[in-house]
């Protein structure tokens, strides 16, 4: 799992901002939404340009040259930070696999353009390259020939290669190494109804009705909604050799998505990505509850919240959802100025379940690191 990021003169990012996940503390409640000394389960808070959204980008970034999965490419415009001169980003990820810890650092000038990368298992570099002098090594059992196969100049991440050219034996540096690989191919990032497009996990798209029909979910999604309030009698129909939902009424039929509101298909797209997060690694949703009311959202967080061995991240400005009975303090993180800090990591005072951390929040309690 993740245990830590860094980035700086990416976007917003003119100097280095690290996301810390590895800082849990002792709280006896809510348990489930951190495994070992790491959060699986955060809400980031910032007022509107804090970086939030920049954030996700960033951690999401080395899908766009370690793997073929989706990419929003068109995201990564103006790449570095334009109040900076430096000519490139930097990025480390620090992961742990089988107890061990993985590092993962690169330079890019661009989304397409990497400059020099490093992987570290166990503190041991097995992997380095730098693109600039065309030198560099790989180090991993069962890849002391490929230093001789492998043009110099080649802009592909040797990363990569290894991961794609190379049989690996059974070695305790290779199963970390596969772990680490499988973990960034299901990394999932996706945006609400207004921006919809995601990044990672899978190439290619599909409706929201071809997705929940094919997976044989229809009926599920008619209880979930119906949960949520929201009364529908849904049927699987094939319009134009597509499938699609439609809703029976007491006089007519309809398409759902063309009658259901803004904040019901905003559902729908929630609901489609979540029966396949169990799949995933690690999940980032961008504003997931811009058109929800707070019963909702916090239906939302509860359920995501019971999603296990998946590190699931959203972001919103709703500070309903800043609440014991939902997460805990170490769980709810703050964007600003540069740092992102857990509001359990903001404050001496020794906040319990019974804090009301919302009014806290709202009287400045968190302002301060």
């Amino acid at each position: 799992m993740l245990k830590r990021f860094s980035v700086e003169n990416f976007k917003g990012f003119k100097d280095k901002i690290t996301f810390e996940l590895g800082n849990t503390f002792d709280y006896e409640f809510n348990q489930k939404v951190v495994s070992g000394q790491r959060v699986t389960k955060g809400i980031l808070y910032g007022i509107n340009g804090s970086g939030k959204s920049n954030l996700g980008l960033a951690i999401f970034d080395l899908i766009c040259h370690l793997t073929d999965k989706q990419k929003l490419l068109n995201k990564y415009d103006y790449y570095l930070n334009m109040n900076s001169g430096k000519s490139f980003a930097e990025f480390e990820y620090i992961f742990e696999f089988q107890g061990e810890e993985l590092c993962y650092k690169y330079r890019k000038s661009a989304v397409s353009e990497l400059i020099y990368e490093s992987l570290s298992i166990a503190g041991k570099e097995v992997i380095c390259f730098d693109f600039v002098r065309n030198e560099g090594f790989t180090r991993l059992p069962g890849t002391e020939t490929l230093n001789h196969t492998i043009e110099n100049s080649s802009p592909i991440s040797r990363v990569k290669y290894v991961s794609s050219n190379t049989i690996l034996p059974d070695t305790k540096e290779n199963a970390v190494f596969k772990s680490f690989i499988d973990y960034i191919n299901r990394m999932l990032l996706f945006y609400s109804l207004d921006q919809r497009g995601y990044e990672g996990f899978r190439t290619g798209g599909e409706s929201i009705a071809e997705g929940i029909i094919n997976s044989g979910h229809l009926s599920d999604f008619q209880q979930f909604l119906e949960e949520n309030e929201i009364v529908y009698d849904l049927y699987a129909v094939e319009v134009d050799g597509k499938k699609s939902i439609y809703c029976h009424f007491e006089y007519q039929e309809a398409d759902f998505f063309k009658i259901a509101s803004t904040g019901t298909r905003s559902l729908a797209l929630f609901y489609y990505w979540y029966i396949k997060m169990e799949q995933a690694s690690l999940v980032y949703i961008d504003e997931f509850d811009a058109f929800y009311h707070f019963e909702l959202s916090n239906n939302i967080v509860s359920r995501l919240s019971t999603i296990e061995n998946v590190q699931i991240f959203t972001t919103t400005h709703n500070t309903d959802l800043m609440s014991n009975d939902i997460l805990r303090p170490d769980c709810y993180f703050i964007i600003k100025d540069n740092k992102i800090y857990s509001i359990a990591d903001s404050t001496e005072k020794e906040l319990r379940k019974a804090h009301n951390l919302q009014k806290m929040y709202k009287a400045g309690a968190f302002d301060e690191k």
